[in-house]
């Protein structure tokens, strides 16, 4: 492992070099922001002003909403907790008059405290359901607003902040916000474009092979919701500073569908498309304002024009990478030699056993008392007809599935039932019927998934981007293309999922489960839709694996492949073993034969 993680600085070299062109668009508008007061006046400061703020807290947004696929449509609620924390803060009217640096920071905690609560919810609701509680959060907020006026000024309002020279005149502050919108885009790309950013995406679309791979939801989660929280009432108490004087209509719906949209136009799992977003809608208005009546109407012939003529936003238009064409005549052909430098040889004992499991769906006894034992080093097939039960004793394993009854051990240790983000750590991986890949994003990060837990670095040293973090990912860049080249697919690294065949697909996620250095790996119909010779490949590589003291429970159709690669074979049927034993007794077995193979 020591010659993975030290990989030749040369391909560092390459990695600065490919970072500098996805920069220059960040350069680009920043340059441009700069510009804006030697060819505008104060009118364009003011929008020039309010487009940075609402990019300060969209940034946050946009991880919530763009990576984590959670539709938080009522972040407003947030952006006018942060006005009148800071606003009531500097004011004093409650404790003494606070700075207004001070009352920035305090409105962040609080925010960040308030963004965790209103993203409770999204741990069990998803889509609208989720978007419902922030639009019913965001009603409560403008509610005590109005009705808290000793300390609100309820529906007259209460005057916000302002901040000393030379910060107090329009350009003073737009320059200010500018500095805290680089700032916010700084964090947020920290985080987008790390193994945590990795795995928000992961965890919008491919929750299940997330938690195989060890990503904790939950965790996570509230991480992300801690940090858009904090950047949403900071940009509350810019705004109030803006506004001079806040009332709980500054506060309005198409305020929170603008920061929704930004994202949705801009496209989710991108900083650069969101940004551009903001920026759009910003200026919008100000086009058209004989229009500003129909605002919220134009948004969603907006949204529609977008979703109908260029459905991944702006980040899709300008993503001119996914557009090369690929060679047509590609071929898998793994490299196993080179698995002995990327795979550590498995120095485990234990043995994963499975003793009398039960599962149930009502009176349907999906698996029937089941016995079966995993060894290090061996492979071991489990087959049967379709509705045998092999699919879902993987499920019990990997812990999506929790046993009526019986035991799963590994070694002398118990495996709980259910939870199946803590199998990785116990040195299980797997892959699925169906692949579950992220297509949105690049060969090469669906394989770095693979590796998360594996990373040293905290959620706050990837948003500072401290040294750690840099060192976690130099060492996941290079060992998942190594795992890419052990498969073959080395030369499509760079490009999105989505693009690749069935079969290629069926590779990435070998190498993506073999990330995790596992002492057992669960194959779920691996040879599903791949051609004779690239059975063959794969049949050379779940040996080579093996080989590598690593133990592999193979569900497969394709007999051939169970037989010729497998030291002992499980046969099921409705759940119950109809036979168990070597590859050569299970090819004479007569119940087996009849009920299965046939002849």
């Amino acid at each position: 492992m020591t010659a993975i993680a030290d990989i030749p600085t040369s391909r560092e070299t390459t990695t600065r070099h490919s970072v500098l062109p996805a920069l220059l668009p960040f350069l680009g508008v920043f340059v441009l922001a700069m510009i804006l007061p030697f060819v505008s006046n104060d009118y364009w400061a003011l929008i020039g002003t309010r487009a940075a703020i609402y990019w300060v807290l969209v940034a946050g947004l946009n991880l919530v909403v763009g990576f984590a696929g959670h539709l938080a449509i009522g972040y407003v609620a947030l952006l006018t907790l942060g006005a009148y924390t800071t606003s009531v803060l500097a004011a004093g009217n409650v404790l003494p008059p606070v700075p207004i640096y001070g009352a920035l920071i305090i409105a962040s905690c609080v925010g960040a405290v308030f963004g965790v609560i209103v993203g409770l919810p999204a741990m069990r609701l998803r889509t609208f359901y989720f978007a419902m509680t922030t639009l019913g959060f965001a009603t409560i907020v403008t509610q005590i607003a109005l009705a808290w006026q000793s300390v609100t000024g309820g529906g007259i309002g209460i005057v916000g902040p302002e901040f000393s020279a030379p910060f107090n005149t329009p350009w003073g502050f737009y320059y200010l916000c500018i500095g805290f919108a680089a700032v916010a885009t700084w964090l947020s790309a920290n985080i987008a474009y790390s193994r945590f950013g990795r795995a928000l995406i992961a965890i919008r679309d491919a929750d299940v092979a997330a938690e195989a791979t060890g990503i904790s939801k939950p965790k996570l989660l509230v991480s992300i919701f801690l940090l858009a929280g904090a950047m949403a009432a900071f940009a509350g108490g810019l705004f109030a500073s803006l506004q001079t004087y806040i009332t709980p209509d500054a506060f309005t719906f198409d305020l929170s569908v603008l920061f929704f949209i930004a994202i949705l136009i801009g496209g989710r799992g991108s900083i650069l498309g969101p940004m551009l977003g903001t920026i759009i809608l910003t200026i919008l208005p100000e086009i058209a304002a004989p229009l500003a009546a129909w605002s919220t109407f134009l948004y969603a012939v907006l949204l529609l024009l977008i979703v109908l003529v260029m459905p991944g936003g702006i980040a899709a238009l300008l993503d001119f990478k996914s557009r090369r064409p690929l060679a047509s005549n590609r071929a898998i052909v793994p490299r196993i030699a080179g698995l002995s430098e990327v795979l550590r040889k498995t120095a485990t004992t234990k043995t994963l056993t499975l003793r009398e499991v039960v599962l149930t769906f009502g009176n349907v006894r999906a698996i029937d008392g089941l016995d079966l034992d995993v060894k290090p080093g061996q492979i071991h097939g489990l087959i049967g007809p379709n509705g045998s039960g092999k699919t879902t004793t993987l499920n019990v394993i990997s812990g999506y599935y929790a046993a009526k009854g019986g035991t799963i051990t590994l070694g002398d240790d118990a495996l709980p039932p259910g939870m199946p983000e803590l199998r990785a750590g116990k040195g299980i991986a797997r892959t699925f019927q169906t692949p579950r890949v992220i297509g949105e994003a690049s060969v090469l990060e669906n394989v770095m998934v693979g590796g998360t837990i594996e990373g040293e670095a905290t959620f706050a040293e990837a948003l500072l981007s401290l040294p750690r973090h840099h060192r976690d990912e130099r060492k996941l860049t290079a060992q998942a293309r190594a795992m890419l080249g052990v498969v073959g697919l080395e030369a499509l690294a760079d490009v999105r999922a989505d693009r690749l065949q069935h079969s290629e697909l069926r590779f990435i996620e070998i190498a993506r489960a073999l990330m995790l250095q596992p002492d057992f790996l669960l194959l779920d119909e691996p040879a599903a839709g791949l051609s004779s010779d690239e059975i063959t490949r794969l049949g050379a590589l779940i040996k080579a694996i093996s080989r590598r003291g690593t133990g592999v429970l193979l569900v497969e159709h394709h007999a051939d492949l169970i037989f010729d690669i497998c030291d002992q074979v499980t046969v099921l049927n409705l759940g119950k073993i109809l036979a168990a034993g070597t590859p050569a007794e299970i090819r004479v077995h007569k119940e087996v034969v009849s009920a299965y193979l046939g002849g």
